[in-house]
């Protein structure tokens, strides 16, 4: 993992979908803008890899995705190193969401 101590959960996105609909989670998709452009995930608030601040997102529990894991994972170590940390991971990103059968809006 791109992470050490104080490790929040990698969360399949069939258990974050659950959350995300239930209100309890922010879902944050770090993918670049032209990206998102094509294909998110509804409801997901979109703050790039390339300008990720994790100051500017809003109190709760936050659960960080990307395409694939790898950007979310380094978005992962910028809340570390701002001295925070979010709930969870989503394991697989939007590849793994798309391929649980999940929706996406474009």
């Amino acid at each position: 993992m791109f992470w050490k101590t104080n490790t929040p959960p990698d969360l399949d996105p069939a258990e974050v979908s659950a959350q995300h609909t239930r209100g309890e989670v922010v879902l944050v998709d770090v993918r670049e803008e032209n990206e998102i452009a094509a294909g998110r995930i509804a409801g997901a608030l979109a703050m790039p890899l390339s300008r990720f601040d994790p100051a500017a997102l809003p109190e709760g529990d936050v659960v960080l995705d990307c395409l694939g894991g790898k950007r979310s994972a380094m978005a992962m170590g910028k809340y570390r190193e701002a001295g925070v940390t979010p709930k969870a991971h989503m394991r697989g990103g939007l590849t793994a969401w798309k391929a649980a059968g999940l929706p996406t809006a474009s």
